[in-house]
């Protein structure tokens, strides 16, 4: 006889998950990301019926390339991009082995470039930097589908353990 654990008021402990990763050791797998991102949210879409609109797609893929070309370009060795579907969202993950945290500028229009963090904090409904054993794991969650509430990201408290993409992101957190 099959038996499945029960959880609370009889709901399942597990359910399925949805979710992709890859590791990228050169430049040009940033075309490589963006690319399973694509096929991920399509064969999401087709095979699972996840609502993903052009625009989000769009947003996904851009979010991935910013996230991966920052670990490419700040850490050495390879990067792992894990993308899983969180209900309405998709949670875009890149883990990489430099344990310095990112910084955001102040928006400045006047600057070239670095604008990269800007962008998927203002994409995603939330940012978040995590500390790992080995290096960082820099997370965004966005919305696969336009006008989901939510709020935009870098708005929200981090979690406890959490960093957040900020001017004193990189300064030592004295156990906070």
């Amino acid at each position: 006889m099959l038996r499945t654990a029960g959880g609370v008021d009889g709901r399942p402990l597990m359910t399925d998950v949805l979710s992709v990763s890859g590791l990228f050791e050169g430049g040009e797998d940033i075309a490589v990301a963006r690319e399973l991102a694509r096929t991920f949210l399509a064969d999401a879409q087709a095979a699972h019926g996840v609502t993903v609109t052009e625009s989000a797609a769009g947003a996904v893929e851009l979010v991935v390339s910013e996230l991966v070309t920052n670990a490419r370009k700040h850490a050495p060795g390879p990067c792992l991009l894990t993308l899983e579907v969180l209900g309405d969202a998709v949670e875009v993950s890149v883990w990489d082995s430099n344990p310095a945290l990112p910084a955001v500028h102040a928006p400045d229009p006047t600057r070239i470039g670095q604008h990269g963090l800007e962008i998927v904090m203002a994409l995603g409904q939330s940012f978040a930097v995590h500390r790992e054993p080995v290096g960082k794991r820099v997370t965004a969650v966005v919305a696969l589908a336009d006008g989901i509430p939510g709020t935009p990201a870098g708005r929200g408290e981090p979690q406890k353990g959490e960093g957040r993409a900020g001017p004193a992101l990189g300064a030592p957190d004295h156990g906070r």
